[in-house]
C-alpha cells in the first residue's frame, strides 16, 4: 500500500478474532480490543484495554463531525478539498466548545 502502518489498532469486541491479530502481526500491529464473552483462551490481560476505555473520546469526535452536513455527506471529490472541510469543522467545533 505504501502507506505507514500504526503500531497499535484500537477495537471492540468485534475485532477479537485470532486470523485478524494473525494478520496485524505480521504487519507488525498490536490489536487491541477486550476479549468475546464465548472466548476460551484470553489475549488481552488487561493492562493494554486502558488504552480502548479512551475510544469514547474518538467517537465522540466522529459524532461531532457527523453533524455538518457537508463532511457527512463527503461532496467534494478531491481528498485535499475534504481534508480542508473536515479542517474548518474542526475548527468550528473547536470555538464553538470555547465561546459557547
Amino acid at each position: 500500500f505504501g502507506l505507514d502502518c500504526p503500531r497499535r489498532l484500537i477495537g471492540d469486541k468485534a475485532y477479537d478474532s485470532d486470523p485478524l491479530d494473525a494478520e496485524l502481526a505480521a504487519l507488525g500491529v498490536e490489536m487491541i480490543a477486550p476479549n468475546r464473552k464465548n472466548r476460551k483462551q484470553k489475549t488481552q490481560d488487561g493492562r493494554p484495554l486502558r488504552r480502548y476505555k479512551r475510544r469514547w473520546k474518538v467517537e465522540r469526535t466522529i459524532a461531532w463531525l457527523q453533524s455538518f452536513r457537508r463532511v457527512r455527506t463527503r461532496d467534494e471529490r478531491k481528498a485535499q478539498n475534504f481534508l480542508g472541510f473536515v479542517q474548518l469543522t474542526c475548527i468550528l467545533i473547536l470555538l464553538r466548545r470555547i465561546f459557547g
